[in-house]
């Protein structure tokens, strides 16, 4: 029997000929990566262990991400923890408060490779799946013995296949088939599970839009989110490279023919319309028209899942067509990264927001981590391109948060209330 693409990788990494799911295996982990939230429990861990030299200070990443500027006395405390761990440990891929959000400035950076496993000490490390990696979040314990040893056990998973086909409408993103794909399979439907996605659909996307099919598998409960990689991947990949002179060997992987998956899902996208993930469940999927009409105070463009730089050029569309926001709403937008931020400013489009009334804000996981920029109040109702809505995700145990694509966000801010971007 031939092995999946997950399989495959974590058969590679941990020294197999072959793996089945259910086996247990010892892989050697490729990039490990930890943030100003988890990195410090880490940094604890190993000192509690009497740990005082990592396996490999190429191969470790730290990023500081989620409080950025300090926003608390506890946060620079944990900054300059961290801080003084990467010069004692000479690390050479660390990222200070500049970068931008982790899971945009691992690719952008070049520490995701195909055909490898990759851990963060973050749900959302699933994103990477995007490029034929392995990637998954771990606990901040576990990443500690990654930094100790370069391994880390795994079951290997099955394998969900989502073989996604047609052609998108005009108004519908990849948003909205991953958030229609969360809301058939449920919200725990893929535990511990691979949830793999191909399809001419996919073979069609960016791999911007790829990247936010794989950051939300975590939200359907999967292990990891994958796809396997083709041109579009190699080229982003060596691109990277070739712009930051660095060349590391690696092994796009491929399924095998007869592969067997635990379930195949065949989701046909040529009907699709713009949707919603209604509080206070991502799962809670429905139809845009369907909700239309409610009043919304704040909209939040940014975040690891939707604040890429076709996500802003979509959002800016939008409003620029329809000659600003509400003038009751309030918009936050975060770009995901430094290289961004920057893409956007040469683009007119920060410009374009500011000219409107939006707040801009500096790459980091702003408001999607309610605790930073953007926390909405009692009572308050938000739309947000972010991955989760559950009830305090964004501030007030009191308030809703509906997820959407950039899109759909943007024309909420534009109507001031959830609407269908169709229905402008």
């Amino acid at each position: 029997m031939g092995m999946t693409l997950s399989e495959k990788i974590l058969a590679k990494a941990s020294g197999n000929k072959t793996v089945s799911p259910g086996d247990i295996v010892m892989a050697k982990i490729e990039t490990a990566m930890a943030h100003d939230i988890t990195g410090p429990l880490t940094i604890n861990t190993l000192k509690k262990e009497g740990i005082d030299k990592v396996w490999n200070n190429e191969k470790i990443v730290i990023l500081f991400d989620h409080q950025i500027p300090a926003d608390s006395i506890t946060a620079a405390e944990n900054h300059i923890l961290m801080r003084k761990f990467v010069k004692e440990q000479n690390i050479k891929n660390f990222y200070d408060i500049r970068e931008g959000v982790c899971h945009q400035v691992l690719p952008e950076k070049g520490h995701v490779l195909p055909g490898t496993v990759l851990v963060g000490a973050d749900s959302h490390t699933c994103t990477h799946g995007a490029f034929g990696a392995f990637a998954t979040g771990v606990g901040s314990t576990d990443m500690a013995a990654v930094f100790a040893t370069g391994e880390l056990w795994f079951k290997v998973p099955e394998t969900l296949y989502f073989n996604i086909t047609g052609e998108l409408k005009p108004h519908v993103m990849s948003k909205d088939v991953i958030l229609h794909i969360i809301g058939e399979v449920g919200f725990d439907g893929a535990t511990y599970k691979a949830a793999q996605y191909g399809g001419e659909t996919v073979k069609n996307m960016s791999i911007a839009s790829r990247m936010t099919m794989s950051n939300m598998a975590i939200e359907m409960g999967a292990k990891t989110g994958i796809i396997e990689p083709d041109e579009k991947t190699i080229n982003y990949v060596k691109s990277v490279m070739e712009k930051h002179g660095t060349t590391r060997p690696f092994e796009p992987l491929k399924a095998d023919e007869d592969a067997e998956y635990e379930e195949v899902f065949e989701i046909e996208v040529n009907d699709l319309e713009p949707v919603f993930a209604c509080p206070h469940a991502v799962d809670n999927v429905k139809q845009a028209r369907e909700v239309a009409g409610r009043p919304i105070d704040q909209v939040f463009i940014g975040s690891c899942t939707n604040g890429r730089l076709e996500d802003l050029r979509a959002a800016i569309k939008v409003i620029d067509e329809h000659g600003g926001i509400a003038d009751d709403t309030r918009v936050i937008v975060t770009p995901a990264s430094r290289e961004v931020m920057l893409a956007a400013m040469e683009e007119g489009i920060i410009q374009k927001f500011y000219k409107y009334g939006c707040v801009v804000t500096n790459p980091s996981c702003s408001a999607c981590m309610g605790a930073l920029y953007g926390i909405l109040g009692p009572g308050e109702v938000g739309v947000s391109t972010s991955n989760r809505n559950f009830r305090g995700r964004e501030g007030s145990l009191d308030s809703e948060v509906y997820l959407a694509s950039p899109i759909t966000a943007a024309a909420c801010a534009v109507k001031g209330e959830l609407v269908d971007p169709r229905d402008l």
